[in-house]
C-alpha cells in the first residue's frame, strides 16, 4: 500500500510545477518504471496466483471434514417403527458429519507440492525477467535522449557560428569588403543549421516523449535527465564474452526460470506414475436421525431420537489401480516428453542467451574502435575549421571553403557524440550480463 502511495503522489507530482524543476538520473527513471510498469503487475498477479496454487497442493495434506443435513417427507404409506407400513405421512431428519484423512497416494501430495514450489521460483524469476527487461528499454531510451541533447548542443553552436559569420559579412558588404553573393550563400547556411537545430530539437521532443511513455507519465512537460559524467564516458577494459556467459548462467532470471521448470517437470512425471500405486485413507463419521409419523399414537421426541438413533463409524480404505483405461500409461508418457521439450527450451534459452551477449560484445568492441576514430576524426576536423575559418576572416578562404570546413566539423561532432554513447550503452549491456546494475 505504502508503495503505491508514493507511486501516486510522483505521479501527481509530475504533471504538477515540481516536475518542471526535476530532473530524472537513468536510476529514477528505472525505479518509476518498475513501480508504474503494468507488465511488472501482470506478472505479479501470475506469482501471486502461483502462490495460491502451491496453498493448495501443500492444504492437500489435511484432513477433510464435511457435514450434511437432510430431511424427508413421505405421503400414503410409511414405514412404522414396528417395521410394518401404515397409511400415514410421515417425516424425517438426518444428521451427518465425517472426516476424512489421505494416508498414502503414492507421493502424488508430496511430489506435486515440490512442483508447486519450483512453478513458484519460476513464476518468481520471470517477473525478474520482465524488470530487466525494463530496465534495458528504459537504458536504451535515456542514451538516445542524451545523444539528442549532444545533437542539439551541436546545432546551437553551427547555429551561432553562422549567426556571427553574417553579422560579419554584413559589416563587411556596408563597407564594401565582400560581395552581395557571399552574404546570401551565408544566409542559406543560417536557413541550413538553424532547420537542423529544429529537427534536433524535435528529435529530442520525440525521444522525451518516448521515455516519459515507457515511465508511464502522463506528460512529458518539464521532464529533463541528467548526464552523465565525463569519466562515465570514457571506454573500459572488456571482459570476454565466455566468461561474461559463464557467469550469466548463474545470474540471468530466464536461465533460473527455465531450469526451474525442467526441475518441475520432473516431479510431474513422479505425480504421474503415482496412478499405478495403491492409495490408502482413513475416514470416521458421526449421525443420527429423526422420525415423526403423523397420526401416530406415540413418537420419541427430537432430542431422545438423536441420542438413540446416533450412530458412529471408523474406516480404512484401500484402492488398488487395475485398468484405468491407459490414463495413467499416457500421462507419464506425456509428462516424460514435456521433459524432453523443456530440455530443448533450456538449451535454447541458454544458446540464445550466449548470442546476445557475443553480440553485446562485438558491439561494445565495435563502438570503442568507432570511438577513438570519431575522437581522432573530431580533432582534425576542428583544427582544419579553426585553420580554414582564420583564413577565411582574412581574406585567404572563399565562404564555399568555409562552409565546407565547418560542415565537416559538425559531422565530426555528431559522429562523436553518436560513438560516444553508443559505446555507454554497449557497454553497460555487457556489464549487465555480468549482473552489473545499469547506472550512468
Amino acid at each position: 500500500m505504502s508503495r503505491r502511495l508514493v507511486l501516486a503522489v510522483l505521479l501527481a507530482l509530475s504533471a504538477g510545477p515540481f516536475a518542471r524543476a526535476q530532473s530524472w538520473t537513468l536510476r529514477d527513471c528505472i525505479a518509476f518504471a518498475l513501480d508504474s510498469s503494468i507488465t511488472v503487475r501482470q506478472q505479479e498477479i501470475t506469482r501471486a496466483l502461483q502462490d495460491i496454487s502451491l496453498s493448495t497442493a501443500k492444504s492437500s495434506m489435511l484432513p477433510g471434514a464435511s457435514a450434511n443435513a437432510g430431511e424427508n417427507f413421505s405421503f400414503g404409506r410409511s414405514l412404522g417403527s414396528d417395521n410394518t407400513y401404515k397409511k400415514m405421512n410421515s417425516e424425517s431428519t438426518s444428521l451427518n458429519f465425517g472426516v476424512d484423512v489421505p494416508l498414502f497416494q503414492g507421493f502424488q501430495i508430496r511430489n506435486n507440492i515440490k512442483r508447486s514450489e519450483l512453478s513458484l521460483q519460476a513464476s518468481e524469476a520471470d517477473l525478474e525477467k520482465v524488470k530487466d527487461d525494463i530496465r534495458l528499454q528504459v537504458a536504451q531510451a535515456y542514451v538516445q535522449v542524451l545523444y539528442d541533447l549532444e545533437i542539439v548542443d551541436a546545432a546551437k553552436s553551427q547555429t551561432e557560428v553562422d549567426s556571427l559569420q553574417l553579422v560579419r559579412l554584413a559589416e563587411m558588404l556596408h563597407n564594401g569588403k565582400t560581395s552581395a553573393v557571399e552574404v546570401a550563400q551565408q544566409k542559406a547556411s543560417l536557413s541550413g543549421s538553424r532547420l537542423s537545430l529544429t529537427q534536433a530539437r524535435n528529435n529530442l521532443s520525440n525521444d522525451i516523449l518516448s521515455l516519459t511513455q515507457l515511465l508511464e507519465l502522463p506528460s512529458p512537460e518539464g521532464f529533463s535527465v541528467v548526464r552523465p559524467a565525463s569519466s562515465k564516458l570514457e571506454p573500459e577494459l572488456l571482459e570476454r564474452p565466455e566468461s561474461i556467459y559463464a557467469r550469466a548462467l548463474q545470474t540471468e532470471p530466464d536461465i533460473a526460470a527455465e531450469q526451474y521448470r525442467l526441475d518441475a517437470s520432473s516431479y510431474a512425471l513422479k505425480v504421474a506414475k503415482a496412478g499405478y500405486f495403491p492409495t490408502i485413507s482413513a475416514s470416521c463419521s458421526l449421525g443420527s436421525n429423526y422420525y415423526h409419523m403423523n397420526r401416530a399414537d406415540f413418537n420419541d421426541t427430537f432430542s431422545s431420537q438423536l441420542k438413540n438413533n446416533s450412530s458412529q463409524g471408523i474406516g480404512l480404505t484401500l484402492s488398488i489401480p487395475i485398468f484405468d483405461r491407459f490414463q495413467t500409461r499416457n500421462q507419464i508418457r506425456s509428462a516424460r516428453l514435456d521433459i524432453e521439450a523443456q530440455a530443448l527450451k533450456m538449451e535454447s534459452v541458454k544458446k540464445s542467451l550466449y548470442k546476445k551477449i557475443q553480440t553485446a560484445y562485438y558491439n561494445a568492441v565495435a563502438a570503442q574502435e568507432k570511438l577513438l576514430s570519431s575522437e581522432e576524426a573530431e580533432r582534425s576536423a576542428s583544427e582544419s575549421f579553426t585553420l580554414v575559418k582564420t583564413k577565411y576572416e582574412n581574406g585567404l578562404a572563399n565562404i564555399t571553403e568555409f562552409n565546407e570546413a565547418r560542415n565537416s566539423y559538425y559531422k565530426s561532432v555528431t559522429d562523436l557524440a553518436q560513438a560516444r554513447y553508443e559505446c555507454l550503452y554497449q557497454t553497460a549491456v555487457l556489464n549487465f550480463y555480468k549482473g552489473e546494475e545499469i547506472d550512468f
